[in-house]
């Protein structure tokens, strides 16, 4: 399967504009406010936070992608207008009329999302004042500054797209996502907004969209913390020309790992980009006779507080991960664990056979220094392997948390 990562975003599949403005949210000059739009209504698709405290626009982007089409995404930062009451539901409703009257669509065919401070009220008025703008800006070339608009304490911009060929016709995958802190596999953790050309039905865009985010943006964690708002909607409109996609053949199979390929490298963005992190933690774990076991195992160790803050300290603290791996819950041979650290500059095997390795500090702390760093555990006791991410903990997360109102 050939797939080609290009520049671009949730603007590179035929048919679709986006912009993002300012609209004061965030304070002046800071964009707060996008757009998403397609020329044609789209078969649609969500997969949603299951956090039990949910935030407004997602209760109503959920009724209305119960039709599984929509046309449309409007989405601001700077305000989650979470636990804002039966008001909260009203404004995000609002919202998606505002934009549905700009584009002369139904409001029922746009989707919202927010994301910021929780617990503050929203301010509609701003968002209904700049929509106008928002909808006049719309342009192929908008998924910059959509991608902007959706940042909170993310330092850098996620946006990517993927062509890939269907049938003969190339077709085209963009995306664009925010996540940095409050990220936690559970489904939600961030936002990701996904648009695409090819011609599937809901039915297999829906499971090929929860497939994807099984293996990726569920497998990351930055913190602990899963979000109150956060999602993954996925709108594709056809444009393409393939012929329709409409059961598990050779070209959904092509699909599916094209939107897992992206996916991946999203959720692993987001990873690096936590909060305060200086690297990016990948725990691989080999071997292991379940996927779901293997997936628990990797959780464990990226979510442990003394892991994280041992590889900001470049530390090879092995012992720390060991611990990780035993109070998960998963039942295995340590006598057959094989544990070992690895980055661009090497790999220092430190555990085998039950027993501890002689190693090098100092190799294994260069190798740490690195800002992408791996720890292998080979169970030696089965054929499933699993991926899953993570980020050191740093002074800085405490910085920006201690003084994020939330």
């Amino acid at each position: 399967m050939k797939f080609q990562i290009i520049d671009g975003g949730v603007t590179s599949p035929e048919g679709f504009v986006s912009s993002g403005i300012s609209c004061g949210l965030k304070g002046e000059n800071l964009k707060d406010l996008a757009l998403i739009k397609s020329t044609k209504l789209c078969n649609s698709a969500g997969v949603y936070t299951k956090n039990k405290v949910k935030g407004a626009p997602l209760l109503v982007t959920k009724k209305h992608l119960k039709n599984k089409s929509a046309q449309a995404i409007i989405a601001n930062s700077g305000n989650a207008n979470t636990c804002t009451g039966e008001e909260g539901i009203k404004n995000a409703e609002q919202m998606c009329e505002y934009a549905a009257k700009e584009l002369g669509i139904e409001s029922d065919n746009v989707l919202v999302a927010s994301t910021g401070i929780i617990g503050f009220k929203l301010n509609i008025g701003a968002i209904k004042n700049a929509v106008p703008e928002l909808v006049k800006r719309l342009d192929k070339q908008g998924y910059n500054d959509a991608s902007k608009a959706i940042m909170t304490t993310d330092t850098v911009q996620k946006t990517m797209a993927l062509k890939l060929e269907i049938s003969g016709k190339t077709a085209t995958i963009g995306i664009m996502a925010k996540g940095s802190g409050m990220i936690h596999p559970n489904m939600g953790t961030m936002l990701s907004f996904i648009t695409t050309d090819i011609n599937i039905s809901s039915e297999l865009l829906e499971k090929a969209l929860k497939e994807s985010v099984r293996i990726s943006y569920n497998r990351v964690s930055v913190d602990g913390d899963t979000s109150t708002n956060d999602m993954v909607l996925i709108l594709a409109n056809g444009l393409a020309g393939n012929p329709v996609i409409e059961e598990e053949n050779d070209d959904y199979k092509v699909f599916l790992e094209a939107l897992k390929k992206l996916n991946i490298k999203i959720a692993k963005m987001i990873a690096k980009d936590g909060e305060g992190a200086t690297k990016l933690i990948e725990c691989r774990v080999l071997n292991v006779p379940d996927e779901k076991e293997a997936e628990i195992l990797g959780k464990s160790v990226i979510c442990s507080s003394l892991v994280k803050t041992a590889f900001f300290g470049c530390n090879a603290n092995w012992g720390r991960i060991l611990d990780a791996v035993g109070y998960s819950g998963v039942d295995f041979d340590i006598n057959k664990l094989q544990v070992s650290m690895e980055s661009s500059k090497g790999n220092v095997l430190v555990f085998k056979d039950g027993e501890p390795v002689s190693f090098s500090n100092d190799k294994a702390t260069d190798i740490l220094s690195e800002d992408e760093v791996s720890i292998i555990l080979n169970f030696n006791s089965g054929s499933c392997s699993v991926c899953c991410w993570g980020c050191d903990l740093t002074y800085d997360y405490i910085k920006i948390n201690g003084s994020y109102m939330s």
